[in-house]
């Protein structure tokens, strides 16, 4: 059975979903106001894998991610491209879908948008003042009384007494404590609004994922997930708020993926030492991203760096280089599918379950070796089938390859690009050269290779005759 690390425990628990056979998960998404960056892919991946895996393992799964598009840097951007807010959001969230579509993340079952939920935003912060939770400060913000939830920092392991120790009281001591935190904004001059019973204004941050996530899914589901950055304030006060106004216990299980890290520093928009998905895709293949964040534990750290993304491409290539030409069974192996199983009910053991892919590829490159198509067939299901699960693998091996793994050849805008030779060119060469070999010209044929080579073309001669690739 699968076993997850619950931060609300700190522990590894066995995953037993409220309901037999069913998972209602939400994972926080984007806040939609610029490019999304590496750090954003890996929260992307990790959750969409998971919730690959629970439906792969015969869960039926309904999956919540949001799209925050009212927030005060959506707010700030906007002004700053002297642009309609809606406008700055919907061009976002069509970047953010391509960029999903690249790295292989599929859609969630339900994508709300803050915008769209402001009636059930307004009702919970109703039920919060109505139960005590929540006041209206002298300010004619709404905020959210921390001190009248008893188990406020039991996510993230902090006490009120230690927050207190130094909290900034605000400067027109709108708060009754300086830990309690906004639930409704009141308006501000050239701010768009929604109206309330406390006056035109928008929603907070926090409120927006509680309201959604419950008309969604209940106000007591399964799976909650996020970065870790997110487990302290804005997952604490989900918790805080959301059990105030409906007296459920809301999350069972709460996942977080750790950071993207580049030089020691978590790679964030804030110290601007960020890579958006697009700045990478224009060199490495988009399976390779997606490979390079499933190469380690999802709640480890994730060092960002050329050489590592250059590891990602070259282990996709040795796995499209064993399938190639290999028609895959119909059949996987079902003591590498147990295996398979293993290592991901292992709190989604991604890493191992890579090396399990290579392991496999290299005793198909035996088989092959062998000429025992038999088995290699069943380890190119076998191969194809793990890779289905964790959003690899699935495009044409002999395309892949050719292609060097990018969706239009090489690199776009590179001096490679203007070099390379067409497919046609290259196959033409092959040809030359297999008639050099023929007439034992075997300086011309080394240096048909050498000149194709020298233009990131790999031959590489078997058995069945000469293949190639983009190196």
């Amino acid at each position: 059975m699968l076993v997850v690390h619950n931060t609300l425990t700190g522990a590894k628990e066995t995953f037993r979903p409220l309901e037999p056979g069913k998972v209602r998960m939400y994972a926080c998404g984007i806040t939609v106001y610029d490019y999304l960056h590496v750090g954003h892919a890996r929260s992307l991946v990790v959750f969409d894998t998971l919730a690959r895996y629970l439906r792969w393992s015969g869960y039926d799964v309904t999956f919540v991610r949001n799209i925050t598009d009212i927030d005060d840097k959506i707010i700030q951007r906007a002004a700053k491209n002297r642009e309609p807010i809606d406008a700055l959001t919907e061009r976002f969230i069509r970047y953010m879908r391509e960029d999903c579509e690249a790295i292989g993340v599929l859609p969630a079952d339900h994508e709300p948008r803050a915008t769209e939920h402001l009636p059930a935003i307004v009702a919970m912060i109703e039920r919060l003042v109505q139960r005590g939770h929540a006041y209206v400060g002298g300010n004619g913000d709404v905020y959210y009384r921390v001190g009248s939830f008893a188990d406020y920092g039991k996510l993230s392991g902090r006490r009120l007494a230690d927050l207190r120790v130094g909290a900034r009281v605000e400067v027109d001591e709108a708060k009754d404590d300086p830990l309690d935190f906004v639930l409704w904004k009141a308006t501000k001059p050239g701010q768009p609004s929604w109206p309330s019973p406390w006056g035109p204004g928008r929603p907070g941050w926090h409120i927006e994922c509680s309201a959604m996530s419950v008309e969604i899914l209940g106000g007591h589901f399964d799976l909650h997930g996020g970065g870790q950055d997110l487990i302290f304030p804005h997952h604490e006060n989900e918790i805080a708020q959301t059990c105030g106004a409906t007296g459920e216990p809301f999350v069972n299980y709460w996942l977080h993926n750790g950071f993207v890290r580049i030089d020691e520093e978590k790679m964030s928009k804030s110290l601007g030492n960020f890579f958006t998905i697009r700045t990478v895709l224009e060199t490495y293949p988009a399976e390779a991203l997606r490979y390079f964040v499933l190469s380690s534990h999802y709640r480890s750290p994730l060092n960002y760096s050329d050489a590592n993304l250059d590891q990602a491409r070259a282990a996709l290539a040795r796995l499209y280089t064993a399938l190639r030409g290999v028609a895959p069974a119909a059949r996987a192996d079902a003591g590498a599918m147990e295996r398979f199983r293993a290592v991901m009910d292992d709190d989604l053991n991604t890493a191992e379950a890579l090396a399990l892919l290579q392991e496999l590829a290299g005793e198909l490159n035996r088989a092959r070796a062998a000429q025992d198509d038999a088995r290699a067939g069943v380890l190119a299901a076998t191969l194809t089938a793990i890779g289905g699960v964790l959003g690899l693998l699935q495009a044409d091996a002999d395309a892949w390859l050719k292609s060097g793994g990018m969706p239009r050849g090489l690199p776009a805008g590179t001096e490679q690009e203007a070099a390379a030779l067409a497919d046609a060119a290259i196959e033409a060469r092959i040809s030359e050269r297999n008639l050099a070999r023929a007439r034992k010209d075997f300086a011309e044929a080394d240096r048909i290779r050498d000149d194709l080579a020298a233009q990131g073309v790999v031959l590489e001669d078997g058995p069945s005759g000469t293949t190639w690739r983009r190196a």
